[in-house]
C-alpha cells in the first residue's frame, strides 16, 4: 500500500549533524494535537464512570442496584479485552507508515464509538438490544483506543528535545485529566440541574453526543501534523522514504524486547490500577458502597482533578531534573504505605475527611501521570517503539487496568470488605516498584535508536 511522501518537519541541524534542533511552533502543535486525543478519550470514561448508576437503569434493568452497576462496568471493561487487538493492528501500522497517520485514523474511531452510545435506544424500547448495541460501540472504542495512547506519547516523545520531555510529555496527561473533567463536570452539572426522570430518560445523551464534533476538531489538528523527526529519519535510514516502510515481523516487538515489554506492563499495571481505581471506579464507590451523597461525592472527585492539574506540568518539569525513576518510585512508596490511611479517611465520611483522602491518592498518582509519558517511550528504540509500547501498554491496561472498576465491586460484594480498594493498590504499587527498581533512567537523554533532540539556542 503506496503512502504519501514521509517528510521530516523542518529542523536545523547543529554543528554535528546527527543532532536535531527542535521547532518549537511544531512542538507545541503536536503536543496540543497529542493531548486533545486524550482529552476526548478520558471525556468518554468521565462521563461514562459518573453516570454509570443511570446507565445501569437505562441498558440493564434488574431489582439490584449492584447488579446493574456490575454489568454497566462490564461494558465498561469489556472494551480492554479488545485494546490489545487495536495495539496489535495500530501499532506496527504506525511503526511502518507513521505516527500522524495513525493517529488521525484512532481519533476517527474513538469520536465514533462515543456518539454512537448516545443514540443507542434503551431496554425499554428494543430490549435485549440495547446492551449489545452499548457492547458493540464500547468494542468500537477499545479498539480504537489500543493505539491512541502509545501513539500519543511516542509522538510527543519523538518530538521534544531530551531535556524537556518529561515537562512536554506530562501536558498529554494534563488533556486526559482535562477531559475528564470536561465529561464528569458536565454529568455532575446534568445531575444537579436535571430531574431524575430526565436524565434517565433523554439527559444521559447529551454527554456522548458531543464526542462528534470534538472528535473532529481534533482530526482537523492532527491532520496537520507532520511526521516526527525520529521517525522520518529512520525511514531515511531504511531506505523507504517516500513509500512505506518495511514491516517489522511481530516476533522482534515481543520477544526481541521480551525484557523492555515486562517493564512497561508493570509500570502500567500500577499506572492504570491507581489511575482507573481514583477517576472511574471512586465516585460510584462513594455513592454506591459508602452511601454518600451523590452531588458532593462528585464535587470532591472533580476538586482532586483540578488539583492533580495544577501540579502536573510541575511534576513533568521536576523529572526533567531528577529523574523518571525517583518520582515513580515515590509514587510506589506513596500508594504502598498511604492507600489504607486515606481510604479509611475516606470512610469516615464527611466532606473534609474525604477531600483529604481523595487528595493524598491524586498527589501520589499525580507521580505517574507526569513521569509515563516520557519514560514509557524510552523503554523501546524508534523502529519498534510504537508497536512494542502499544502491545506492552494495551496488555497491562485490559488485564489489570480497566477491569479495576469491575474486580473491586466483586471482591467487595464477595468478601464485604470495603477496604478492598486500598489492597488492591498496594498490590499494583509492589509489582509497580520492582518495575522503576529494574528500569534504567530516561531523563536528558536520546530515545533509543534516534539522535540527540535539543531545543534552539
Amino acid at each position: 500500500m503506496a503512502t504519501a511522501e514521509i517528510t521530516a518537519p523542518p529542523v536545523r541541524e547543529d554543528h554535528s549533524p546527527d543532532v536535531t534542533v527542535t521547532d518549537p511552533a511544531l512542538v507545541g502543535r503536536a503536543v496540543k494535537a497529542a493531548a486533545l486525543g486524550n482529552a476526548m478519550e478520558w471525556f468518554d470514561f468521565g462521563v461514562y464512570s459518573y453516570i454509570a448508576v443511570t446507565l445501569g437503569k437505562v441498558f440493564f434493568p434488574s431489582g439490584s442496584p449492584t447488579v446493574q452497576l456490575l454489568s454497566t462496568f462490564g461494558a465498561f471493561a469489556a472494551a480492554f479485552l479488545v485494546r490489545p487487538l487495536g495495539g496489535l493492528v495500530f501499532g506496527p501500522l504506525g511503526d511502518r507508515v507513521g505516527r500522524q497517520k495513525v493517529l488521525a485514523l484512532t481519533m476517527i474511531m474513538m469520536a465514533a464509538g462515543t456518539f454512537a452510545i448516545g443514540l443507542i435506544p434503551s431496554y425499554g424500547a428494543i430490549g435485549v438490544g440495547a446492551p449489545l448495541l452499548l457492547l458493540a460501540a464500547r468494542l468500537v472504542q477499545g479498539f480504537s483506543t489500543g493505539g491512541e495512547y502509545a501513539g500519543a506519547s511516542t509522538f510527543i516523545a519523538e518530538y521534544a528535545p531530551d531535556k524537556r520531555r518529561g515537562f512536554l510529555g506530562s501536558w498529554l496527561e494534563f488533556g486526559t485529566l482535562a477531559g475528564y473533567i470536561g465529561g464528569a463536570g458536565l454529568v455532575t452539572l446534568m445531575t444537579a440541574l436535571l430531574p431524575a426522570e430526565d436524565l434517565l430518560s433523554w439527559g444521559w445523551r447529551i454527554p456522548f453526543l458531543i464526542a462528534g464534533p470534538m472528535g473532529l476538531v481534533g482530526l482537523y489538528l492532527r491532520m496537520r501534523l507532520e511526521e516526527t523527526p525520529a521517525f522520518a529519519a529512520e525511514a531515511r535510514r531504511a531506505g523507504t522514504a517516500g513509500t512505506e516502510r518495511p514491516r517489522v515481523p511481530l516476533r522482534e516487538m515481543v520477544t526481541g524486547q521480551w525484557r523492555a515489554l515486562l517493564l512497561c506492563v508493570g509500570l502500567v499495571l500500577v499506572f492504570n490500577v491507581t489511575d482507573y481505581m481514583l477517576l472511574s471506579y471512586m465516585p460510584s464507590y462513594l455513592t454506591s458502597e459508602l452511601e454518600y451523597d451523590e452531588t458532593h461525592g462528585l464535587l470532591v472527585v472533580l476538586g482532586v482533578m483540578a488539583l492533580m492539574m495544577i501540579v502536573q506540568p510541575f511534576a513533568g518539569a521536576l523529572t526533567d531534573r531528577v529523574g523518571r525513576r525517583p518520582v515513580i518510585a515515590a509514587g510506589c512508596a506513596g500508594f504502598l504505605f498511604l492507600s489504607v490511611p486515606a481510604l479509611l479517611l475516606i470512610r469516615q465520611g464527611g466532606l473534609p475527611a474525604i477531600a483529604l483522602g481523595m487528595g493524598a491518592l491524586g498527589l501520589l498518582l499525580v507521580c505517574f501521570t507526569a513521569a509515563m509519558p516520557s519514560a514509557l517511550p524510552a523503554l523501546f528504540p524508534t523502529r519498534v517503539r510504537y508497536g512494542s509500547l502499544s502491545i506492552g501498554f494495551n496488555v497491562s491496561v485490559s488485564l489489570f487496568g480497566g477491569t479495576t472498576p469491575l474486580v473491586v465491586t466483586a471482591l467487595i460484594g464477595a468478601t464485604g470488605n470495603l477496604m478492598m480498594p486500598a489492597y488492591y493498590m498496594m498490590a499494583a504499587a509492589v509489582v509497580g516498584g520492582f518495575a522503576v527498581w529494574r528500569m534504567s533512567e530516561s531523563a536528558g537523554r536520546p530515545l533509543p535508536g534516534s539522535a540527540p533532540s535539543v531545543a534552539p539556542r
